[in-house]
């Protein structure tokens, strides 16, 4: 069973989650807040495998929230999906820094917020479409201002068949996409991106587009 945590002001919204969390009986909602004030202490009582966080909130963000969930609890223990409008670009890159495993956004269908938990729980990063298109819009108007040696060093260790594929990954494409271009199955697809995530140290697909642009491996 995975224990959940919703966190968001808007009451609609968190009843509208806590619904669609109800249709697949591997998922359990522990509780819901208005404020990202109250998930530390929450988190303390409480045992929770995966915090659903919204991006704007009154007292502290979602961003904010998610930085002190970092101090007390790494990504391998608890994990955390932000959920946005994708209407900022840094939101993403911001909340990224701060440790979400992945974003979905918050018009999400109930089919597409279980995959994107499932992928997240199996170690994998939940990025939708939208989420891609924000993070890298960002990292393109943004890039850095040198390329990181250290992150390049580690791309060295990938087979040229999971460069290809991070290249592809980093410039928006979903992995059926992928699999299409590149006449391979999706499976085979994630499979590639996985090896690749534990070879330049990812923790999950959105960091591993940031590294990749950091790397100076641009699409």
């Amino acid at each position: 069973m995975t224990k959940i945590l919703i966190v968001d002001d808007q009451d609609d919204m968190r009843a509208g989650i806590r619904s669609m969390l109800s249709l697949d009986p591997t998922f359990v909602t522990v509780g819901d807040l208005s404020d990202g004030l109250q998930v530390p202490a929450f988190l303390r009582d409480n045992a929770v495998d995966l915090v659903l966080m919204d991006i704007r909130m009154p007292g502290i963000d979602g961003v904010e929230a998610t930085r002190r969930i970092r101090e007390e609890h790494p990504s391998e223990q608890l994990r955390v999906i932000v959920l946005t409008t994708f209407d900022q670009d840094e939101i993403v890159l911001a909340a990224l820094r701060a440790g979400a495993n992945g974003f979905l956004s918050k018009t999400v269908s109930p089919s597409e917020l279980v995959a994107g938990i499932t992928e997240v729980m199996a170690g994998g990063g939940a990025l939708s479409a939208a989420a891609t298109t924000a993070l890298i819009g960002y990292m393109t108007d943004k890039p850095p201002a040198a390329v990181d040696g250290d992150l390049l060093q580690r791309f060295g260790a990938l087979t040229p068949r999971e460069l290809d594929v991070i290249i592809l990954v980093a410039s928006g494409l979903d992995n059926h996409e992928i699999a299409a271009q590149m006449s391979v199955s999706p499976f085979t697809v994630k499979t590639h991106a996985i090896r690749a995530m534990t070879k330049v140290g990812a923790r999950d697909r959105a960091q591993l587009v940031t590294f990749t642009f950091r790397a100076g491996l641009y699409p």
